[in-house]
C-alpha cells in the first residue's frame, strides 16, 4: 500500500485525532523505536431496556481503562537486521498472544510475520496496571497501542527512505519489509533503522490501516512458536540454565496449609545421595539436590511432625453447611408462576499442564526470579516486601508458561522459591509436585447458586440469582485496579469480589427485572480459575431456562432465540442450531443440549449431543468413573474481530473440553482438611474417552470490527450445554456438579509421605 492510499497526515505535534488517526511518539534511541500515546477512555455502550451494568462497563473495559495511561511506555523497535522487536507486557501461557501480537505489528508495519520477534517483558513497575494478564483482555487492551506504535515506525521508515532515495514519501511503497521507489529502487527497513531513529522524543500523528485493507489481521495463522513447541525446543521456566540453580522441592503437610512442628531425621536426609541442603520453611521442609528424583526420595524420607492447617476438620459437607448459612435470601415467592432451583458446584483443581515452578537467586542486597507470572508487578512488590529490599533490587523475569487457566495470576511458587533461596543462601530451581498442585495448590472454590425466574404467560417478569461461594482470592492486581478506579465504576462502594462478580456477569435475555448477588464465606487456597464465576452462574441460569421453556411448552432453542436481546446473540445461537441440526431424532437415552453465554463484548453458543444409555455409562474405563459421553459439540463464537481465527479456534476447543470436565468428571473431594486427589490419574479432567468424536468450531464474521474478550468465552456455554443435554437425556435436571462427584472411583493416596513414589522402569536415570 502506498502512503497516498492513506488519509492525509497532520503535521507532527498537532492534536487532531480522527476516526483512524492517533498520536504516537518517536523515541530518542540509536535505532528506530516507536510508541503509542493514548488518553481517551472507552466509550460507554448504548443503553437498552433495563440496562445491564456490563452494557455500560464490564471487567474487560475496566482493565483496558486502567492500562491506557501507560500505553505509551510500550515500544516497537526496528533492528538493523530488519527484524521488529516487541517486549509484550503480558504472559504467554499457551493462549497464543505472542502470535496475535506479532500479527498486529506485521499488519501495520508491513513486514513478514516471521520477522517480528515478540518476547515477554520483565516486571515493569512503571506500567502500573498495564502488565496484568487476565479476563481475556490482552488483545482488547493492546490492539490499538501496538498498532499505533507500529504505524509510527512505518511513517519514520518512509520518511528516512524518501530522504535516502531522493523522492517524495507519496511515491514510496512499503511491502514485506522493503521500501520501493517510483523507479523500482528499493531499500530494506533494516538499512533504514538508524537513519529513521531520532535524537529526541517527538510526537507524531499516524493513520491506522482501515479494516477493509487488512491482509494479516483476521487471517488464520499458525502460531509463531508452533515448531519450537512440537520439537521440544520451547523453553519454559525449568528449561532455563541459571548458574548453580539446583532442583528443589518441598515436603508439604498432610492437611491444607499445615505447618512444621519438628523434623526427626534432618541429619539423615542431608546425608542422602545428591542432597545439598535441607531447611524448614513456612510451607514445609525444603530439599535441594542434584536431580528432582533425589528431591522426591528426600521428601519421602523426611519424618515430620505437623501442626494443623487452615482447613482442619473441614469436608465437602461442612463447607456446604457454611454456604447454606451465608446464602442471601431470594425474598418471598412471587405471586405469579415461577421456576426455582439450587445448584451445587464442587471444588475443582486449578492445575495447569506445567506444575507451578520458579527459579530464585537471592543474594545479599538483591534478588532475581524467573517464573511464568500473569501479575509480575505485584509479584515483584511482594518479593521485595518479603525480603525487605527496595523494589529496584528485585528483578522478575516473566517466562513462557505451559498453561495457566488463571493459576498464574498467583505467584506462590516464586515467593516460596525466594524464601528457600534466602534461607539456604543458594539459587534454587523449585518444582511443585503434581500432588502438591492438587492438595496444596489453588482451587476453584465450592459454590452454590440459587435461581428463581418468575413469569406470566409469554412474559418473563424477573430473574433472581444468589451465588454463594467460598471466597475467591483476588489478592493480585485486580483488587488494586478496582480501588484505583472505584469512582468511575457503576457498582457503588462494594467489595472486590462483588465488583468482580457484577462486572463479569451479564444477562443476555430480556427477563425483566434482573438481580444477581454474590455472597462469600471464608476460604483457603482459592484462585481465579478460568472464567471465574461464569461457568457455575451460567450453568445454573441455562438449566432454569430449559425448565422454564418446558413449563411454558416451548422449544429450548426457540425460547432462547425469542428472549435474546440482540441480533448478534441470536446469530450465534442460530448457527449452532443449524450446524448441529437441533431437534434431530436421537435414540432414547441420548439428547441434545443448547446454551448461550456472553461476556466482554463477545458472544458464544454451544450445542452438544450426549449419550446417557446404560451401555455407554457403564462401559469399562481403567481407574475412572466413565459416565455419559458427549458425542458431538458445535460451538459458534463472535468476538467482534478475530485477530487470528486459527488461534481462536484452538482456544474454543479447549473451552469445550473444560466445559465437559466441569459438568461430568472434574472435582476435588475435601475430607478431614485435605483433598483426596493427588495427581491427574485421579483428578478426572476430560479424557480421550470423553472427547466428542464430532467437534465443530464456527468463527462468525466480523461484526463490531473491534476484538472482544475470547480466552475464556466458550467455557460457560459449553458447561451449560452439557448439563442441559444431560437433563434432557435422563429426564432429570442435574443440580450437583460434576455429576460423578458422589462416586469415589479411586483409592486415595497417602498424605504421608506427601508425594507418591516415582514410577520405575528398572533403569538408572540418575546422572
Amino acid at each position: 500500500m502506498s502512503d497516498t492510499d492513506r488519509e492525509p497526515r497532520p503535521e507532527p505535534g498537532t492534536d487532531s485525532v480522527g476516526r483512524r488517526r492517533f498520536l504516537g511518539f518517536v523515541l530518542a534511541a540509536a535505532t528506530l523505536m516507536a510508541a503509542a500515546e493514548l488518553a481517551a477512555a472507552p466509550t460507554a455502550r448504548a443503553g437498552i431496556p433495563f440496562p445491564e451494568i456490563t452494557e455500560l462497563v464490564d471487567l474487560n473495559d475496566v482493565m483496558t481503562l486502567a492500562a491506557l495511561p501507560t500505553s505509551g511506555l510500550i515500544t516497537v523497535e526496528v533492528g538493523t537486521d530488519g527484524t521488529v522487536s516487541f517486549a509484550l507486557p503480558r504472559a504467554e501461557v499457551g493462549q497464543g498472544i505472542t502470535t496475535s501480537t506479532a500479527m498486529l505489528i506485521a499488519e501495520e508495519l508491513d513486514v513478514p510475520l516471521e520477522r517480528v520477534r515478540v518476547t515477554l517483558a520483565d516486571a515493569r513497575p512503571e506500567l502500573l496496571f498495564n502488565q496484568l494478564t487476565g479476563a481475556s483482555n490482552t488483545t482488547v487492551s493492546t490492539f490499538t497501542p501496538v498498532r499505533v506504535a507500529a504505524a509510527v515506525a512505518r511513517g519514520r521508515l518512509l520518511l528516512a527512505a524518501a530522504d535516502e532515495l531522493g523522492t517524495a514519501v507519496a511515491d514510496l511503497t512499503l511491502k514485506a519489509g522493503v521500501v520501493t521507489g517510483p523507479a523500482g529502487e528499493s531499500i530494506g527497513i533494516g538499512a533504514l533503522s538508524e537513519k529513521a531513529a531520532s535524537v529526541r522524543t517527538q510526537q507524531v500523528a499516524v493513520d491506522l490501516t482501515p479494516r477493509e485493507r487488512f491482509t494479516v489481521i483476521g487471517t488464520p495463522r499458525t502460531r509463531v512458536d508452533a515448531l519450537a513447541a512440537v520439537t521440544g525446543r520451547k523453553r519454559f521456566t525449568l528449561d532455563l540454565s541459571v548458574p548453580d540453580a539446583r532442583p528443589t522441592m518441598v515436603c508439604r503437610p498432610p492437611t491444607i496449609n499445615g505447618t512444621v512442628g519438628s523434623v526427626a531425621n534432618l541429619a539423615e536426609v542431608r546425608g542422602m545421595p545428591g542432597i545439598t541442603d535441607v531447611a524448614t520453611v513456612s510451607t514445609g521442609v525444603a530439599v535441594r539436590a542434584e536431580t528432582f528424583g533425589q528431591c522426591i526420595d528426600a521428601v519421602r524420607a523426611l519424618r515430620v511432625s505437623w501442626k494443623p492447617g487452615s482447613a482442619e476438620g473441614k469436608s465437602d459437607a461442612s463447607v456446604l453447611e457454611e454456604l447454606a448459612a451465608a446464602e442471601i435470601p431470594l425474598g418471598p415467592p412471587p405471586l405469579t408462576p415461577s421456576v426455582e432451583a439450587r445448584f451445587t458446584f464442587a471444588f475443582r483443581s486449578n492445575s495447569a499442564l506445567e506444575p507451578n515452578c520458579a527459579i530464585a537467586d537471592v543474594r545479599q542486597g538483591r534478588a532475581e526470579v524467573w517464573s511464568s507470572l500473569k501479575a509480575p508487578i505485584v509479584a515483584q512488590e511482594a518479593i521485595a516486601a518479603r525480603l525487605g529490599l527496595p523494589l529496584d533490587a528485585v528483578t522478575v523475569h516473566v517466562t513462557e508458561g505451559g498453561g495457566s487457566f488463571g493459576r498464574k495470576l498467583f505467584f506462590d511458587a516464586a515467593l516460596e522459591a525466594v524464601e528457600i533461596s534466602r534461607k539456604i543462601g543458594k539459587p534454587v530451581k523449585l518444582l511443585r509436585h503434581r500432588a502438591d498442585d492438587s492438595r496444596q495448590g489453588r482451587t476453584h472454590p465450592m459454590a452454590t447458586s440459587r435461581v428463581r425466574i418468575a413469569y406470566l404467560g409469554d412474559t418473563v417478569l424477573s430473574y433472581k440469582q444468589r451465588h454463594t461461594s467460598v471466597a475467591t482470592d483476588l489478592g493480585h492486581e485486580l483488587g488494586e485496579i478496582f480501588t484505583a478506579l472505584a469512582a468511575r465504576l457503576p457498582v457503588g462502594d462494594i467489595g472486590f469480589s462483588e465488583t468482580f462478580f457484577q462486572l463479569s456477569q451479564s444477562m443476555p435475555y430480556d427477563f425483566g427485572v434482573d438481580s444477581r448477588l454474590l455472597s462469600e464465606t471464608k476460604g483457603f487456597n482459592t484462585g481465579s480459575m478460568r472464567n471465574v464465576y461464569s461457568p457455575d452462574a451460567t450453568c445454573a441460569r441455562e438449566l432454569l431456562v430449559d425448565r422454564l421453556a418446558e413449563k411454558t411448552g416451548r422449544d429450548p432453542f426457540r425460547f432462547r432465540h425469542d428472549f435474546l436481546r440482540d441480533e448478534r446473540s441470536r446469530a450465534v445461537l442460530d448457527k449452532v442450531a443449524e450446524v448441529g441440526r437441533w431437534g434431530r431424532s436421537l435414540p432414547a437415552g441420548m439428547a441434545q443440549g443448547i446454551a448461550f453465554h456472553s461476556e466482554y463484548h463477545a458472544t458464544s453458543a454451544v450445542l452438544v449431543e450426549i449419550d446417557c444409555r446404560p451401555e455407554t455409562v457403564g462401559r469399562p474405563v481403567r481407574d475412572g468413573v466413565t459416565g455419559p459421553r458427549v458425542t458431538k459439540a458445535v460451538l459458534a463464537v463472535d468476538v467482534g474481530l478475530a485477530v487470528n481465527p486459527r488461534g481462536l479456534e484452538a482456544q474454543m476447543m479447549g473451552c469445550v473440553m473444560d466445559g465437559i470436565a466441569l459438568t461430568l468428571t472434574s472435582s476435588l473431594h475435601l475430607r478431614d482438611g485435605y483433598f483426596l486427589e493427588a495427581s491427574w490419574d485421579n483428578y478426572f479432567y476430560t479424557r480421550q474417552w470423553n472427547t466428542p468424536p464430532e467437534l465443530d468450531i464456527g468463527i462468525m464474521p466480523t461484526t463490531t470490527g473491534e476484538p472482544g474478550g475470547a480466552g475464556e468465552l466458550g467455557v460457560a456455554a459449553s458447561m451449560a450445554a452439557v448439563a442441559c443435554a444431560y437433563g434432557r437425556a435422563t429426564g432429570t435436571m442435574p443440580t450437583s456438579f460434576p455429576i460423578n462427584h458422589g462416586t469415589l472411583s479411586f483409592e486415595p493416596k497417602p498424605t504421608v509421605p506427601p508425594v507418591p513414589a516415582s514410577p520405575t522402569d528398572g533403569l538408572d536415570h540418575v546422572r
